[in-house]
């Protein structure tokens, strides 16, 4: 894996292959360690594309996926840190938001929802974990797992974190197959009303917590029950079920095929009795697409995929709702050369359609998954310790979709292009006509303009981007831009 500069002032010379975006508002990204729009006091609504505050600017949400939805029924990780220690660093990454998941049975099943977190993790054996947890979080550890989860929420508005729940599963456990249950309504864990009940009251129960910026209706839709009639029929009275209990949240709704489709909606939008509350969500990983990214040409699956996201999901954004992709991520080690090619392509698409997302995942490590304790995530941001960053230069690769580039309250300068390098989070940047182009923070990028004769000329000079004829050779530029 390339690995990005230390200091946001470093600069490489460029001969790798670039994405264009569109740029409206060069200051937002001046500084490209931490720069993200905070909200805590003040519900979020839709305007078009856009999710906006009150005040009508728009707000990127910028999020982290952190897994509550497992067996043991609490917030991964609280063996190892204090949850305000979690919060804090979630912020200091440079996300503003929290996907946080919760299993169904959760708030439905009392005898489950009433046990303390010391008796699920004794349940399962795990009696190591809770030396960890009394450690790190002694006023955890004997609430009932309910009461936990609420601690969990109530750290994370403290410290000025946006929150999305998102039910991810109905039974405790890891997701997602196709014959695992829980997939579609009418399942053997998913009773379509019990689910209503069940989203009723999480937002009944944080409707005080202002931070609760939004409720994602329900994980990646499967399995062989799964059709369209039915999804309407139910994601339209949990949409209403949500709204009623709590006006004030953002109503977010997945597609089918473990959230890959929502082509349904180009013949059928959804009809609900409220307005300015609705997000749509997807999902995309390099293994979505199977070994496509390591077999196959990079740029021509590139191509493919992005179509294929571009006709299935993101076409919400030209129908005029916000487009939210609540899990994309890659594996961090960097050897995973489909993951490796396959992020490189999707942040282009991110840089360019500038919607909101949460990256998969805060977790560094598991308490219990998959039969074994402790297990190693290695798409996570968080190492095993859940201390160290296990990845720095991938933070920076981020840094940039971090905030928004376009939408309300950022688009009232004359927009125009930089050049991104998704694999590294920088932009095309220039020494004089006679040195080959490198690549610096996006906030010294040149602005460039894309002529009639397909070339790309630095704008407000006779410049033009030079490629060499011999592979290998570094970019420049010249005043000779007629050539093919």
């Amino acid at each position: 894996m390339w690995k990005s500069p230390s200091s946001s002032s470093s600069s490489y010379p460029l001969n790798i292959s670039f994405f264009i975006i569109n740029l409206f508002l060069l200051v937002l990204i001046i500084n490209q360690h931490v720069v993200v729009v905070i909200v805590s006091s003040q519900p979020l609504y839709t305007n078009s594309r856009w999710i906006v505050n009150s005040k009508g600017q728009r707000v990127k949400l910028a999020c982290v996926n952190w897994v509550s939805h497992m067996d043991v029924m609490l917030a991964e990780g609280l063996n190892h840190q204090p949850v305000d220690a979690i919060s804090k660093s979630i912020i200091n990454m440079g996300f503003n938001c929290v996907r946080l998941t919760w299993p169904l049975y959760l708030f439905t099943n009392d005898s489950l929802s009433s046990i303390t977190v010391r008796q699920s993790f004794k349940n399962l054996g795990l009696f190591s974990t809770i030396l960890g947890l009394q450690a790190n979080n002694p006023s955890i550890v004997d609430l009932s797992v309910l009461d936990a989860y609420k601690a969990v929420v109530a750290s994370l508005a403290k410290n000025n974190v946006m929150i999305i729940l998102d039910n991810h599963i109905s039974k405790p456990g890891w997701c997602c197959s196709r014959f695992d249950g829980n997939g579609f309504f009418g399942d053997e864990y998913f009773d379509p009303h019990l689910w209503i009940q069940g989203l009723t009251k999480v937002a009944t129960t944080f409707k005080a917590t202002t931070n609760v910026v939004g409720m994602s209706l329900r994980n990646e839709l499967r399995g062989p029950l799964q059709n369209v009639d039915d999804w309407y029929r139910y994601m339209q009275k949990g949409a209403e079920a949500v709204h009623a209990a709590n006006s004030d949240v953002l109503i977010i709704l997945s597609g089918l095929s473990f959230d890959k489709d929502l082509s349904f909606l180009h013949q059928r939008p959804v009809n609900l009795t409220f307005s300015g509350k609705l997000v749509f969500e997807i999902h995309r990983y390099g293994f979505t697409d199977g070994d496509t990214w390591s077999a196959d040409n990079a740029n021509q699956a590139c191509g493919e995929v992005l179509n294929d996201m571009l006709s299935r999901g993101a076409f919400v954004l030209e129908q005029g709702y916000p487009l939210f992709v609540s899990e994309f991520g890659a594996d961090q080690r960097g050897t995973n050369v489909n993951d490796n090619r396959y992020f490189n392509c999707f942040l282009g698409l991110a840089a360019e359609l500038d919607f909101d997302w949460a990256l998969w995942t805060l977790v560094g490590s598991y308490y219990l998954r998959d039969g074994i304790v402790g297990l190693n995530e290695y798409y996570g941001i968080l190492d095993w310790n859940w201390f160290d960053i296990r990845n720095s230069s991938f933070l920076q690769r981020i840094s940039v979709i971090r905030t928004p580039f376009q939408g309300p309250g950022y688009a009232e300068t004359r927009p125009h292009k930089v050049i991104f390098h998704p694999m590294t989070g920088l932009c095309v940047q220039r020494t004089s006509l006679l040195q080959p182009l490198e690549l610096g923070p996006c906030s010294e990028a040149e602005a460039w303009s894309y002529a009639p004769t397909k070339a790309l000329i630095v704008l407000g000079t006779y410049f033009c981007l030079q490629a060499d004829n011999k592979l290998g050779q570094p970019a420049k530029l010249s005043m000779i831009c007629s050539d093919d």
